[in-house]
């Protein structure tokens, strides 16, 4: 309801640090300008969420509320700050298709972080060094358990170890974007802007780390790979993930169904609502993606 008034104080407040970026960085330091800028914009952003969970807490607002109040605010500090990105360093393709991704992953974690359901927890996902250190020491006391000569024992864990060395050379990161917890079921979740052509490195790192997951931590862990762009069956890598039975692969329209089963918030229907990149965004904004064929990264 107050999306206009909010775009107007955000663009006031970006204005009024602009002024004083360009007397720190000057008119042609434009990297440092628009990064400058983005951190402002955040700053104030943080500043009306805490107004709002303030105003929640003492006007007891529900679950749906505050969410819909963070989305709002969220999306208009998005605005401001392709506007003045944009104002201080004009967008090409591959800069605005990487921001739209790092814009629209948290958004869609916001769901998680202010969830509607009451069963949806957050939780901190497990140390590779942790899951590494527990496997070693079972297989371990498997071993001296066999019937085997202590001449047996010492060159089958020689052998285990030499095996390990190899799968422990570069350290493996469990940590996916979101993780959180429904029942007894983690779900971990990787969120992709799209899934490229080239994306062989990122498609094997997802399926060994979600076998850790799943054969290793145990089978009450599901990974969710969760796709803003809506791919065809002809993309290579993403087939051999939905395939591989061990992701579930979800784009598009599927994404946002998905989100609103574990949620509980229709996050589609709000954007559908809400969101309105070319009448919210400014018209020289608008000029320049048109212009550049920009506006179809912008399709949530």
């Amino acid at each position: 309801m107050h999306k206009a008034e909010i775009l107007n104080y955000l663009r006031d407040r970006a204005a009024e640090s602009h002024g004083a970026i360009i007397r720190i960085h000057g008119e042609k330091d434009f990297k440092e300008r628009g990064a400058a800028i983005n951190k402002a914009i955040s700053l104030t952003t943080t500043n009306l969420k805490t107004i709002i969970f303030q105003r929640a807490l003492s006007q007891g607002w529900g679950k749906d509320e505050i969410l819909k109040n963070v989305l709002i605010v969220t999306y208009c500090s998005y605005v401001v700050m392709i506007e003045f990105r944009n104002m201080v360093w004009p967008y090409e393709y591959m800069a605005f298709s990487r921001r739209v991704g790092e814009l629209w992953e948290p958004f869609c974690k916001l769901c998680f972080d202010y969830p509607v359901r009451t069963d949806v927890e957050l939780y901190e996902p497990p140390l590779f060094s942790q899951v590494r250190e527990q496997l070693q020491d079972e297989i371990l006391q498997y071993i001296h358990n066999l019937n085997l000569s202590s001449i047996e024992t010492t060159q089958l864990i020689s052998y285990y170890d030499k095996v390990w060395s190899l799968v422990t050379s570069g350290e493996i990161k469990l940590e996916l974007d979101l993780h959180f917890r429904i029942s007894e079921t983690n779900f971990n979740v990787d969120f992709k802007s799209g899934f490229q052509s080239n994306e062989k490195g990122n498609t094997n790192r997802l399926l060994l780390v979600a076998s850790i997951y799943k054969n290793i931590i145990g089978s009450n862990n599901e990974c969710i790979l969760f796709v803003r762009a809506n791919e065809d069956d002809n993309n290579h890598y993403l087939q051999i993930l939905k395939k591989s039975g061990i992701w579930g692969v979800y784009c598009g329209t599927d994404t946002y169904f998905k989100i609103k089963e574990y949620s509980g918030f229709d996050l589609a229907n709000w954007i559908e609502n809400n969101i309105s990149w070319n009448t919210d965004l400014s018209q020289e904004t608008n000029d320049h993606f048109h212009q550049n064929d920009l506006n179809k990264y912008l399709v949530w």
